[in-house]
């Protein structure tokens, strides 16, 4: 008898801990409050992070660009210019590469960042980022993107 009520006891507590580790909801778990979402580094006057919630509520555009099946796509996010604008840009600064979350990174000239009027950090559907240059190469469309660091 008291060897089934210590087993039943100790079945009882692994799946009590099992539950309580499921807890988390998905918003948790993808974006904890207060997390870094996305930043600017590099040459730039005040290196600057935002997390997904205060990138979300920042003024923003649509974009429209060409996926890889030919069909124009419309994404929504905030221009790249007012994000190197926020951090300051620094006068001597040349590139701009972007760096994916995987590590993936793709560089650009700053020159052109700054005249395209419809490039954006876009809003991806499951939380995070992408970057949308309409009318560049698909290598500088960098999904998941978590950094912008200016050289």
């Amino acid at each position: 008898m008291l060897k089934r009520t210590l087993i039943l006891l100790g079945l009882s507590i692994v799946i009590i801990s099992a539950l309580v580790g499921c807890g988390e909801s998905p918003e948790q778990s993808e974006s904890p409050s207060g997390e870094v979402a996305l930043k600017v580094t590099g040459n730039v006057e005040n290196e600057t992070a935002w997390t997904e919630d205060e990138v979300r509520s920042m003024d923003t555009i649509e974009a429209e660009r060409e996926n890889s099946e030919g069909e124009m796509s419309t994404y929504t996010g905030v221009p790249i210019k007012t994000l190197l604008e926020q951090a300051g840009v620094s006068d001597d600064a040349e590139t701009v590469t972007f760096v994916a979350e995987d590590d993936y990174t793709a560089e650009v000239e700053l020159s052109e960042v700054q005249a395209c009027d419809n490039c954006i950090v876009s809003f991806r559907n499951r939380g995070g980022f992408s970057i949308v240059m309409p009318g560049y190469s698909g290598k500088l469309q960098v999904k998941g993107v978590v950094e912008i660091d200016v050289n």
